[in-house]
């Protein structure tokens, strides 16, 4: 029997199925449910994403692409440590592959997927340090929709973390290859935010930091990514 209260409504979202048998915003879901979430109720470091992208829906296993090198190598983890469940809860938005648009892109997460799931997860998550929202969905979430939208949003990183209380708030771009645009047109958020970042993952996660040589030099590659 499931003693952990994460473990146990991570169980029950794995068995949902509302965005494919009852979709209440548009279309269902155009291939089966599979839920990709991680955590333990000793995680301390949060990641708060957008949706598994389709390698994580086929392999089970979120941020296992590109887009995954990149977000260790910004955070320093290797990673060993970043799939610790005992220290690190990732929960998308959606916690299913939404599927593809026209363009090939990802669709947004599942609206039905945050209001049934995410608060009674979060809640299973007494011993968080720290939360990394990470793109526009999950920023809305946790700290509303100010005007100016992602840009505006991560541009006030240093207030975000220093108004919030335990567990504190560090908004951040999605690692996509789609926002190396974003990232050459922002050279603050290398320069500025990332030391900031490191150091606050570091503290977080003490002894099971650990910084990968190889996927450091893959943060600034140019690499497609199903994220």
């Amino acid at each position: 029997m499931l003693s952990d209260p994460f473990a146990t409504t991570a169980a029950a979202l794995r068995a949902c199925r509302i965005c494919r048998d009852a979709p209440r915003f548009g279309a269902a879901l155009p291939h089966e449910p599979r839920p990709v979430v991680q955590g333990s109720a000793t995680a301390r470091l949060l990641i708060a994403s957008q949706a598994p992208g389709n390698r994580a829906h086929r392999s089970g296993v979120p941020f296992c692409d590109p887009s995954g090198v990149r977000l260790r190598a910004w955070l320093g983890l290797s990673e060993a440590a970043f799939y610790d469940a005992a220290r690190v809860a990732i929960l998308p938005m959606g916690a299913c592959f939404p599927g593809l648009d026209a363009k090939g892109g990802d669709r947004p997460p599942r609206r039905e997927c945050a209001p049934a799931w995410r608060s009674a997860l979060l809640a299973g998550l007494p011993e968080l340090d720290l939360i990394l929202v990470i793109g526009q969905y999950a920023q809305g979430w946790h700290l509303g929709r100010p005007p100016g939208g992602l840009t505006a949003t991560v541009a006030r990183w240093r207030d975000i973390l220093e108004a919030s209380s335990r567990p504190r708030i560090l908004p951040l771009p999605h690692p996509s290859w789609r926002n190396n645009g974003w990232l050459r047109k922002n050279p603050w958020f290398e320069a500025e935010l990332l030391p900031v970042l490191r150091a606050e993952v570091a503290a977080v996660m003490g002894s099971a930091l650990t910084d990968a040589p190889g996927e450091r030099i893959a943060a600034r590659g140019s690499f497609p990514s199903s994220a």
